[in-house]
C-alpha cells in the first residue's frame, strides 16, 4: 500500500471508531441537563450582549501597551543567550528593538492608557 491510502485508511477507521464510542456511549449517559446548563456563555446565563459587539475606543491604547510589552519580553530572553555570542552587535539592535518598542509605550502612555476610570 502506498503511504497516502495507509494515511487515508487510518484516518477513516480513526473516524469511524471514535463515531462508534459516542453513539455506543449515548444511552448510557447519565447527563441529562437542561437548556441553560448547556448555553455556551456564562456559564449557563442568557447572553446580555451580541457577541459582536464592538469595544470602547479607550481599549485600544491599552492593548497597544499590552502588545508592546508582551513583544518585549518575548524577545529578550532569546535576545540574552545571542548576546552571549554575539556582543556589541546584539546590544545595538536590541538598543533599536527597545526604542521602536518605547515609541508605542509613550504613544500609549499620552492617550491615557495608565489611567484607570
Amino acid at each position: 500500500m502506498e503511504l497516502m491510502e495507509l494515511a487515508t485508511l487510518m484516518t477513516v477507521s480513526i473516524a469511524t471508531f471514535i463515531a462508534g464510542l459516542l453513539l455506543i456511549g449515548r444511552p448510557y449517559s447519565k447527563i441529562k441537563s437542561s437548556w441553560p446548563q448547556r448555553a455556551p456563555f456564562l456559564g449557563g446565563g442568557v447572553p446580555d450582549t451580541h457577541a459582536w459587539s464592538r469595544f470602547h475606543v479607550r481599549y485600544y491604547p491599552m492593548t497597544l501597551l499590552l502588545i508592546a510589552f508582551e513583544m518585549e519580553m518575548m524577545f529578550m530572553y532569546p535576545w540574552a543567550v545571542v548576546y552571549v555570542a554575539e556582543g556589541v552587535k546584539a546590544l545595538v539592535e536590541m538598543g533599536m528593538f527597545l526604542a521602536i518598542l518605547s515609541v508605542g509605550i509613550i504613544y500609549g502612555w499620552r492617550e491615557g492608557a495608565f489611567k484607570w476610570q
